[in-house]
């Protein structure tokens, strides 16, 4: 019997790491500056995970009535603007870090209810060429399975990013 080596391809320990795992693996194929999975609770929009973590420390809120994320999950705005300074309703915008926000892509992370969780969403300090969108079916499908591995009730909450 030949032993296998499957260390890289383990499963994840928990819904956390596997966020995590998911927001670098689209930091270095997609692209973007930064990538972020956040959670939606009352009025804020919480940063749960981060990639590069050190941009955006866990645990951060923004205004959700003022984010990127309310106006894409409302259908106001697209999932993906490649030019968000050309995209009215992102343009009008200010929310947290807004101003430096060029290219915008998410999202919605829903419960297995249907509900709205959270987003998974990457932006960029610099416009995007209109070809970007093509990426969007793969966000949106790491966004289903980040969706499918939320526990069932989706009222547990992951934890904010810790080590690893």
């Amino acid at each position: 019997m030949v032993p296998l080596v499957v260390d890289d391809v383990a499963p994840f320990e928990d819904w956390s790491a596997a966020a995590r795992g998911a927001l670098a693996v689209l930091h270095s194929t997609v692209g973007l500056d930064l990538w972020m999975l956040t959670r939606v609770e009352g009025n804020d929009q919480v940063m749960l995970h981060a990639h590069p973590r050190e941009l955006v420390p866990a645990g951060t809120t923004v205004p959700w009535d003022r984010s990127f994320c309310r106006k894409m999950v409302s259908g106001a705005g697209p999932r993906v603007s490649t030019v968000t300074a050309a995209t009215p309703v992102y343009a009008s915008v200010r929310a947290g870090h807004t101003e430096s926000i060029a290219a915008y892509v998410g999202v919605p992370i829903v419960t297995h209810s249907g509900t709205l969780f959270g987003t998974l969403c990457g932006v960029s300090s610099r416009a995007q060429p209109r070809s970007f969108a093509r990426h969007l079916p793969t966000v949106e499908l790491v966004a289903r399975l980040l969706s499918t591995l939320l526990p069932e009730d989706g009222v547990a909450r992951p934890p904010l990013d810790g080590p690893g």
